[in-house]
């Protein structure tokens, strides 16, 4: 009982001091809200936008992107991409360490070298860690014994062997799957890395307790400098709050007790921005808004591997309700003109190779018609039922969209579903009508046009709808030989097309990202990722 008090009581000191802290004016704190919550804080298992944000003031990767999606030097100082592609060689700097933890017996001990990220980059695959991130690892070559083909060189070179080509590889090794990891630290019994991380970032874990709070503290000895030659990050804290309901985050924010909000809400959209997406007048001394093209593309997809007399198959069908409604007001109305009406097709705006002068599809009641005449349904015959599958969070585009259709004749019936429910009966094949979101991994289009590829149908891979086009498979073979994205853009434009005329999925509109700031911060900037980064965030203090 004694034993159990002491507990007790130290805790109660610790959540005092955390509060202390937190409450220092003479600290440079950012405080932020994630209402959907952090799942885990190890690398390994940051799928959700949420979690690479968050691992991202944790850990460094070999590189990373800056604002332009340029791939940039991190950890690896230089590199170089040999024997036509298979072959990636990595100069590390030397000046990087862990973050502190007793499990390292020197400072030497605590470096980061070329064998650190041998042993990352295999954990991935691990099959008893069970990581969402081991694909990222499938284009790397295996060894006879089954691990990646992955050499330290000495403390720092490493080599990445693949089993082929593959342009966008630079892209996958910024995510942060790619982060380096501490074997000794992770190897250590008593570690549940997923809740004390360490790593090598701008910030250090402090504490965490899930569904309410996470503290991460400058991290003194950083590597990175900015071009003056100060070292990052410049902020002192991060304090994390994981409040679910979005309108007490609004409110905390307008008085001033977070520092940051981001996204387009239903709650407070109209609140904080007018019809054409600005932002309100009253607003303008005491906020700044941000936005930025998000690389997300909302689509609906169409499941092309059911029986041929499902109205899905219908190619003219499909058509048809591309051209069924108006994207621009879908926009207007339903998200204050945030975003871009997704016309040219599945690439996204914000990509290098997106094509403003791509002609993909907008609303024509002439084109309407003149496909559903082609697909058999002309002089009142009516068009079968089909049911759209959505989540709660879409109801309202999914509704407009079956209003616009019904003018044509077109009996659009919605189901929603949970969103975990929703996803899983997708990939498996189980909804001929579904709406879907497809945010980027990486940025290469490849990444979008990978959805399309054959070799990709779900639920093995991102190609929900099944669509398969030797056409296309061809294009998208013949675009991985090529090294530059230059070079690749022209097979991107005739893939994109080909997607387009298929019609295997309806693009709904370009994401865009929202930020609100107040004034007393400067530096959180924003990327097409929509990637919280503030190793470059200052907070003027009063």
């Amino acid at each position: 009982m004694r034993y159990s008090g002491y507990i007790l009581l130290f805790i109660v000191i610790f959540f005092a001091s955390c509060q202390r802290y937190e409450t220092d004016e003479s600290k440079q704190i950012f405080r932020y809200n994630i209402s959907e919550g952090v799942s885990s804080l190890d690398p390994a298992f940051a799928r959700s936008l949420e979690n690479v944000s968050t691992v991202g003031h944790l850990f460094n990767g070999l590189v990373q992107m800056d604002e332009e999606l340029n791939i940039q030097a991190c950890i690896a100082k230089s590199w170089k991409v040999l024997d036509s592609g298979l072959r990636y060689q990595f100069v590390l700097r030397s000046d990087v360490y862990f973050h502190d933890s007793p499990v390292f017996n020197s400072k030497e001990d605590q470096r980061v070298k070329a064998k650190d990220f041998v042993y990352s980059l295999n954990r991935l695959i691990d099959p008893k860690l069970l990581s969402p991130g081991k694909w990222v690892m499938n284009s790397v070559r295996r060894t006879q014994s089954g691990a990646l083909d992955i050499l330290a060189v000495n403390d720092s070179i490493l080599e990445i062997n693949l089993q082929h080509p593959f342009p966008p590889f630079l892209g996958i090794l910024s995510m942060a799957y790619c982060s380096v990891v501490p074997e000794k630290v992770i190897l250590k019994s008593d570690n549940d890395f997923r809740a004390h991380p360490i790593g090598t970032g701008p910030f250090q874990f402090k504490f965490w307790k899930e569904g309410s709070k996470l503290i991460l503290l400058k991290n003194e000895n950083y590597f990175e400098q900015n071009e003056a030659g100060i070292t990052l990050p410049y902020l002192d804290a991060l304090a994390i709050s994981f409040t679910k309901d979005e309108e007490v985050s609004f409110l905390k924010f307008l008085k001033g007790e977070i520092d940051y909000l981001s996204g387009l809400k239903g709650s407070y959209k109209d609140e904080l921005l007018d019809a054409n997406g600005k932002l309100n007048s009253k607003y303008k001394s005491k906020i700044k808004l941000v936005k930025s093209p998000y690389l997300n593309t909302e689509y609906l997809g169409f499941l092309l591997s059911r029986d041929s007399s499902h109205l899905v198959s219908n190619k003219w069908i499909r058509k048809a309700i591309n051209f069924g409604f108006d994207r621009k007001k879908m926009l207007k109305y339903l998200r204050n003109n945030i975003g871009t009406p997704a016309e040219q097709g599945f690439i996204p705006k914000g990509l290098p190779t997106y094509d403003s002068t791509q002609i993909g599809y907008e609303f024509n009641v002439d084109s309407v018609n003149y496909y559903l005449a082609k697909a058999g349904y002309t002089n009142g015959k009516p068009i079968p039922t089909i049911t759209l599958s959505t989540t709660a969070q879409y109801i309202d585009l999914c509704e407009y969209i079956q209003h616009q259709l019904k003018a044509f004749g077109f009996d659009i019936q919605i189901e929603v579903n949970q969103a975990a429910t929703n996803n899983e009966m997708i990939a498996f094949g189980k909804k001929a009508f579904f709406r879907k979101s497809w945010v980027a991994d990486y940025p290469d289009a490849e990444n979008y046009l990978s959805l399309f590829y054959s070799k990709n149908f779900s639920p093995n891979g991102p190609n929900y709808t099944h669509f398969k086009n030797e056409q296309f498979d061809s294009l998208y073979e013949e675009a991985m030989k090529l090294p530059s994205v230059a070079q690749r853009k022209e097979l991107y434009r005739k893939m994109n097309q080909l997607i387009i005329d298929e019609a295997p999925v309806v693009p709904l509109f370009y994401d865009e990202v929202v930020r609100f700031i107040p004034p007393s911060i400067s530096g959180v900037g924003v990327n097409p990722m929509n990637i919280l980064v503030l190793k470059h965030a200052r907070k003027a203090l009063n």
